[in-house]
């Protein structure tokens, strides 16, 4: 467990893997434009990690189903926006509150209203498709209309697959059948774990520029 955990923050602190699932190669088709939708979500562990929590925290919900979707719509919005040049500052960082806000939230045992719920997914689905979308806006020469196509589908399916997936493990294998069970919170203290690491790396620059500057 402990060497799964250190390879996946080391993952994090890999922008190559995560924001270039084709090896860096340009977006030219369909499928290319596939293939990096489904590849961001698995190998960008920060999406990674809260699509999961996301899932779990579903199941407490009243509507399973309903409460990810709220999170794949904005999370299309926000990719768009991206993807056309607009910037949504601090995306990085509210992409890394998200997960502290879900992994907090699990590890309380407690649950929230569905409108919270919903309204807290669609928040950070902004936030996350944003991040998503910098990847099209980085594109040379744009991307074209079967490439986003295919890079949005990519998107929402694998993302919406692994919070359903995520949330049916965790109640079917690990016994999670209300938001108080033990796993649920561990898994809620995993996720915080990796927000946690990665403010430090935002913290991290500041940190260090202030410190240089004092002395």
């Amino acid at each position: 467990m402990k060497r799964l955990l250190a390879a996946a923050l080391a993952l994090t602190a890999t922008p190559a893997l995560a924001h270039h699932p084709l090896g860096g190669l340009p977006m030219e088709t369909f499928a290319d434009g596939a293939l990096s939708g489904v590849g961001h979500p698995v190998l960008g562990f920060d999406h990674l990690f809260f699509v999961i929590a996301m899932g779990v925290a579903a199941i407490f919900t009243a509507n399973r189903l309903l409460a990810p979707a709220a999170y794949i719509a904005t999370m299309l919005v926000g990719c768009a926006i991206a993807s056309f040049g607009a910037v949504i500052p601090l995306t990085e960082t509210l992409v890394v509150i998200s997960l502290l806000a879900i992994g907090g939230l699990l590890v309380s045992g407690r649950t929230i209203g569905t409108t919270a719920m919903l309204a807290l997914f669609a928040a950070a689905g902004l936030f996350h498709g944003a991040a998503f979308g910098s990847t099209i806006a980085g594109q040379e020469g744009g991307a074209s209309a079967a490439v986003f196509t295919g890079y949005l589908l990519g998107l929402a399916i694998t993302q919406y697959a692994i919070a359903l997936g995520a949330g049916w493990l965790a109640k079917t294998l690990l016994g999670a059948h209300d938001a108080a069970a033990t796993n649920a919170r561990l898994i809620g203290a995993g996720v915080a774990g990796v927000g946690a690491f990665l403010a430090l790396e935002i913290l991290e620059g500041p940190i260090v520029t202030a410190l240089s500057a004092g002395v």
